[in-house]
């Protein structure tokens, strides 16, 4: 018996990182899981792989900036797997720009797929969800919904507006048996992250993460195992802000050196 047994979960940006163990572990619990993404040769490698295992999946192309996608998205899911009963807006995207030398145009980016694109998602979802009789959303924000960083205005600025808007829906939505929760990954070891045009901020992510109270960058199982938790037991959990960072927004240590 898996903990998801016969409920249904569609992840945004399911096709690589986090997105992708999110779908795996899901699978492996007893989800049918829909992965929607614009990387579609790896997001049918993950779909595929998944159904090869004995798991159920199917991916669709999504840009989450679109309303029209994101409607094909729920309906496309609910008419292969019969429901739906979690959603995951997890696709995200990071420009690492000071405010002074940031155009319009490249804070705009960052704004629509982050912050447009899981309100566009939630609002897609709900009346699919209300149909199920309720279920589970869950927004990725990130550590960068808690705090600054120098450098990445836009990115800040997205998370934050997700974690602000993720406590309005579970206000909204609690009445119909839908819960609502934003989780917040620290440095996590994600192509995002690696990508060579945010290498300066990556390195700094890492820096941070090996003087962090958990001296280390985490793994996407992590978050995973997070997601799955406030899916499946976090029953009385909505509005909430679940933080997996290794303790970096804990604090700062008197003596953070180390051997």
């Amino acid at each position: 018996m898996g903990k998801l047994d016969g409920q249904v979960a569609l992840i945004s940006g399911g096709a690589r990182g986090q997105g992708e163990a999110q779908a795996r572990v899901f699978a492996r619990e007893g989800a049918a899981v829909a992965l929607g993404d614009v990387l579609e040769d790896d997001g049918q490698r993950v779909a595929e792989s998944i159904n090869d295992t004995g798991g159920q999946a199917m991916f669709r192309r999504l840009d989450v900036t679109e309303v029209s996608s994101w409607n094909s998205m729920v309906d496309e899911t609910v008419s292969q797997f019969g429901r739906l009963d979690i959603v995951i807006n997890n696709a995200g995207i990071a420009r690492v720009k000071l405010i002074e030398e940031s155009t319009l145009e490249e804070y705009l980016e960052v704004i629509r797929i982050n912050q447009l694109g899981v309100w566009l998602g939630m609002k897609a979802a709900i009346p699919a969800l209300k149909e199920a009789g309720g279920g589970c959303i869950i927004n990725t924000s990130s550590t960068a919904g808690l705090e600054g960083y120098a450098g990445l205005g836009a990115y800040v600025s997205s998370k934050f507006a997700v974690r602000g808007m993720t406590k309005v829906a579970a206000i909204e939505l609690a009445q119909y048996n839908i819960r609502v929760n934003s989780v917040h990954p620290g440095p996590i070891d994600t192509p995002m992250i690696r990508d060579p045009q945010i290498r300066a901020s990556s390195d700094q992510d890492f820096d941070i993460a090996r003087t962090s109270p958990i001296p280390r960058v985490g793994h996407v199982d992590e978050v995973a195992a997070m997601m799955l938790f406030i899916a499946a037991d976090a029953t009385y959990s909505t509005g909430s802000e679940f933080v997996i960072d290794g303790g970096v927004t804990a604090g700062s240590a008197l003596n953070r050196d180390r051997d």
